[in-house]
């Protein structure tokens, strides 16, 4: 796009801003207009006047503007993608927050992935807490809340059916204890699926269902999408639903560095993660 951006343009920019708290800067607009173009021959919109008309019809706003943003959201990622993590999750984090429960006398685990694009993540934890309450936490049990703001990412995960691309991490014990051969790939089975459950959520707006009293939360490569005031609104969310001995971790290349005092930095062996910081009084 040379030149500034079409005032429509900006409209739309404005409008899923106010929805979301997704802002596209300037030099992003053309690829926001990528993303209208395809919603506007899905809808039949000739220009984008028409096609913000549709986004702020009280008979088409809320459809068409989940559509949009499923558009302006989507993610790669695949099974086991941040290894390190995972590995510090499990040998450091994982006892850490056990030693809590313990003094609580709760056996229960309770986790969060935030921006759960199409599962693979959600379902990672999943497997990988199966193999740890089969082991080191017998009689501990365990509950996935995994939410994302696409409605056509959270199809997918409710289907479970992932490419070669995805499963690419899996190692042959993963692929044959957790999953099962599908004519479109590989499909979860359903002892990964059982402990997990999916809900739309727009993380500004809603308040998912049992989204407090969490002892992990993940949220990896989504406050990106956010700007200053709207990630600092979701971390704060964050602070108020996670548990005062819980974590919280980004994506790898993510920080909250000069961001938020809600939340302290903790170095883990390869991998880093935060704890909350108590508030001060006065």
């Amino acid at each position: 796009m040379n030149g500034p951006p079409l005032p429509q343009l900006v409209h739309i920019r404005d409008l899923v801003y106010q929805v979301a708290g997704i802002f596209q800067p300037d030099n992003k607009m053309t690829l926001l207009e990528d993303h209208c173009a395809k919603r506007m021959q899905a809808v039949g919109a000739p220009t984008l006047r028409e096609y913000y008309e549709c986004l702020t019809s009280r008979s088409m706003q809320q459809t068409e503007m989940t559509s949009l943003l499923s558009e302006i959201t989507v993610g790669e990622t695949c099974f086991f993608r941040n290894q390190p993590q995972l590995d510090a999750l499990r040998n450091v984090v994982l006892p850490k927050i056990v030693d809590a429960r313990d003094k609580l006398a709760v056996p229960h685990l309770r986790l969060w992935s935030a921006g759960c694009s199409t599962g693979e993540e959600p379902y990672t934890l999943s497997m990988l807490l199966l193999e740890e309450t089969a082991a080191k936490l017998q009689g501990w049990t365990f509950e996935i809340l995994a939410t994302d703001l696409s409605e056509k990412s959270i199809a997918h995960c409710m289907r479970g059916v992932y490419s070669d691309y995805s499963t690419r991490n899996l190692t042959p014990y993963f692929r044959e204890k957790y999953f099962t051969i599908h004519a479109a790939g590989l499909q979860v089975n359903s002892e990964a699926r059982q402990p997990v459950t999916f809900v739309r959520a727009n993380l500004l707006a809603d308040e998912p269902a049992n989204a407090s009293g969490i002892d992990i939360i993940l949220c990896c490569n989504v406050l990106m999408y956010f700007d200053v005031a709207s990630r600092q609104q979701v971390l704060q969310r964050f602070h108020n639903d996670l548990l005062p001995h819980g974590y919280f971790f980004l994506g790898h290349a993510e920080s909250l560095y000069g961001m938020t005092e809600d939340f302290r930095l903790v170095h883990l062996p390869s991998a880093t993660g935060y704890v909350r910081s108590e508030k001060k009084n006065g």
